[in-house]
């Protein structure tokens, strides 16, 4: 009985010691993914995030407590990223940050709504990640895909006079097909003509049956819109180029990987134009010059996608709505967060109220590859937008 008593007095006496601990800090959780499909996402948005917690912490920490972040690896799973969300709020997370994509991070949000805490995509863009689908306490920092599929066909139509498209529409995930869905709408609204919405499995890296039915078409295209994810991207514009297309290509956020330019190189990579979050130069926002200077003090190197920026912007936009708040009760966070207006390195964002979604109002920036290399055409914000 005595063992017992002691076994017991030392059990309680931990629980109450990680409890002190944790009173004198701020843990952010994570789930995001740092291997696997989703990494090249992910991996900069983790790097940004940890640049944004030792900034708070050099400079006071948050409510008078320091700040730890523990994420552990999603492995681009969808089940282990709810694994992943479950321990890091066992561990006593208070926040929750979530893979960029609706298919890999929503697990994440699902139990960070269970546990009544915030959770947050640092870049999911499909509507399904919204309040309507995850719970009031869930938002993502992207733009929907209303907004990116709105700037693309906007900028093909009206600022380069594209009216024919021929659309390829990657069957991968959420995010690949409602971008496809978005620009074809805002495309026909503006006028044009989608000469064919053709389709690809992901993995295949076989596009010899989509150029025969682009060959058979009765004219060429303005422009071609291809909604892929990772490495097939590349492959699919290489199969164009070699076979003499030489239309523009045009996609989403997917296409900011510095690894999918450099397969492209010089000789193929030109006249690809993407839709995605920010521009990592001092003229895109006052304040990236100070956030490139940190994350160079911290890794020693530049950033080279706008993923990165995600992470900065999650974790001191979290912050400035805890401030907002006085404390991290979820209920608290998620209203600060509706009421809020944020000044980030990814644009102003306002969120729309629970049942509006939690749309996130944002503007978007356009980018053109020259020769390889991504080169800032500009930040743009649709005057209309198609229905989620």
């Amino acid at each position: 009985m005595k063992r017992l008593l002691l076994a017991s007095a030392l059990c309680t006496a931990a629980m109450l010691a990680t409890a002190g601990a944790q009173e004198d800090k701020i843990i952010i959780g994570g789930a995001l993914a740092l291997t696997g499909i989703q990494a090249p996402l992910d991996t900069p948005g983790f790097k940004g995030a940890q640049v944004a917690v030792k900034y708070l912490n050099d400079n006071g920490g948050l409510l008078g407590k320091q700040v730890e972040f523990i994420n552990i690896d999603g492995k681009s799973d969808p089940v282990t990223v709810g694994n992943a969300a479950v321990e890091v709020i066992e561990k006593g997370a208070e926040l929750v940050l979530a893979p960029c994509d609706f298919d890999f991070g929503s697990p994440a949000s699902r139990e960070a709504q269970a546990a009544d805490l915030v959770g947050l995509s640092l870049c999911a863009s499909d509507p399904l990640y919204s309040s309507w689908t995850l719970g009031d306490k869930q938002f993502t920092l992207s733009m929907w895909n209303t907004t990116m599929g709105a700037v693309a066909a906007d900028y093909a139509v009206k600022e380069k006079g594209w009216k024919t498209a021929y659309v390829v529409t990657d069957q991968f995930i959420a995010y690949t097909k409602s971008l496809s869905k978005y620009f074809v709408e805002q495309f026909k609204a503006n006028g044009g003509e989608i000469l064919l919405e053709d389709t690809y499995t992901n993995g295949d890296n076989n596009f010899s049956a989509q150029i025969a039915r682009l060959k058979a078409l009765d004219k060429k295209p303005d422009v071609i819109f291809v909604s892929s994810y990772g490495t097939d991207i590349g492959a699919i514009i290489r199969s164009l180029r070699e076979v003499g297309y030489d239309a523009p290509v045009m996609g989403g956020d997917a296409y900011d990987d510095p690894a999918l330019h450099a397969a492209l190189g010089e000789q193929m990579g030109n006249d690809v134009f993407f839709v995605t979050h920010t521009w990592m130069g001092a003229e895109s926002s006052p304040q990236m010059k100070q956030f490139v200077d940190l994350y160079k003090a911290m890794f020693n190197a530049e950033p080279d996608t706008s993923f990165v920026a995600t992470g900065w912007d999650s974790v001191m936009m979290l912050a400035e709505a805890v401030k907002a708040a006085g404390s991290t009760d979820g209920a608290d966070v998620a209203k600060a967060l509706e009421d809020g207006t944020f000044e980030l390195l990814t644009g102003t964002l306002d969120y729309g109220t629970a049942e509006e979604g939690h749309v996130p109002n944002k503007s978007a920036v356009v980018v053109e590859l020259k020769a390889g290399k991504p080169t800032l055409v500009g930040w743009r914000t649709p005057e209309t937008l198609p229905k989620p």
